[in-house]
């Protein structure tokens, strides 16, 4: 069969063309200058060619007049011909990119993201695949920091910061091996602070310790945990185990980050947690001793708060009331002294 006839057959073409967008096997770069248009530097395949080739290249040309005269409107519609006509051609990717720049321009942030997205899930091995995570960041960080879409006619929308975290919840899976990641959790986390999701926020840092401990942002995930769990404690009155949780990360942090800037934060927060905490045993063996006498119970509670917090004001408490259980139940268990007193029995 002559090789021309060969080029020529579809099923070939859509494989050439699936390789050059999803493999990089067969290599082309699209480029664009005002004097010559879109063309093809470094390979030989476009994923088109005869009449496909044409139209689409014309497409590409006519959408890049219209975005350079910022007829927007004209030129996304041109753009999403190629999309929608021509998926597998390496014309594609470059009209998607081409859109998302236009709603940046326009600060159409949702719609910006979307076509970045759809880059990255129909050609993940794109040669801009860095420069669109670090597009979609910008977006997700401007617009959980309040930034406003703007809608038809550039009215603007309502700032929607759930928006912004689940944009870097994307950001997480499309590179989660990047050091956007880290940085993308750690927005999550900011992003449900400021919403008030407290569980939430706990959740996206607990992912970053433990997926990406050696990240420079580890030694404030720890230390924002310590604080989130801090938050969540109700007082001493209540069960501690926020409180435990507290402890727990302000003790790794400073086991783990030992020379942080931020190590006497840490320790003043450990020390309110564990005043909590010693305070919490406290008022446990004071129910048993007051309102129970029950003075063995009553030894665990206050021995627990010595344990807590030894060196505290509130483990100095719990020694004093010891004393006092030990005096109460002494003299409870001393037999009286005096003789007891002659039962008489009368009959009747």
């Amino acid at each position: 069969m002559p090789l021309l006839k060969v080029l020529s057959s579809r099923p070939l073409l859509i494989i050439l063309a699936l390789l050059t967008c999803f493999t990089g096997v067969v290599k082309a770069d699209l480029t664009w200058t005002p004097q010559e248009g879109w063309h093809i530097e470094g390979g030989m395949l476009s994923g088109l060619t005869g009449t496909e080739g044409r139209d689409a290249l014309d497409l590409m040309n006519k959408a890049r007049q219209s975005e350079e005269g910022k007829s927007y409107r004209s030129a996304i519609k041109s753009y999403t011909k190629i999309t929608d006509k021509f998926p597998t051609s390496i014309y594609a990717p470059e009209a998607f990119y081409r859109i998302a720049q236009i709603y940046i321009a326009e600060k159409n942030f949702y719609k910006a993201f979307d076509n970045y997205q759809a880059i990255l899930s129909r050609y993940p091995n794109v040669k801009r695949f860095n420069l669109i995570i670090s597009e979609e960041y910008k977006i997700a960080s401007a617009v959980l920091d309040g930034a406003r879409s703007r809608l038809w006619f550039g009215i603007p929308g309502f700032t929607n910061r759930e928006r912004g975290i689940g944009f870097f919840e994307q950001i997480v899976q499309n590179a989660p091996y990047s050091d956007y990641a880290p940085l993308a959790l750690m927005n999550v986390a900011r992003g449900h602070e400021f919403l008030g999701n407290t569980d939430e926020a706990v959740d996206a840092l607990d992912r970053l310790i433990n997926s990406y401990g050696s990240s420079v942002l580890a030694p404030d995930a720890y230390l924002r945990l310590s604080k989130l769990h801090a938050q969540l404690v109700e007082g001493s009155f209540y069960d501690q185990g926020e409180t435990k949780q507290a402890i727990t990360y302000s003790e790794d942090f400073m086991l783990l980050f030992p020379s942080d800037a931020k190590i006497a934060e840490a320790a003043k927060n450990l020390d309110s947690m564990k005043k909590i905490l010693a305070e919490s045993k406290v008022k446990i063996g004071d129910f048993y001793f007051f309102k129970r006498d029950n003075y063995t119970a009553a030894r665990v509670f206050y021995n627990e708060a010595i344990t807590s917090y030894p060196n505290s004001d509130v483990a100095k408490l719990a020694r004093a009331k010891l004393v006092l259980v030990d005096a109460k139940a002494s003299k409870t268990a001393t037999p009286s002294t005096q003789p007891a007193k002659k039962k008489l029995f009368y009959f009747f």
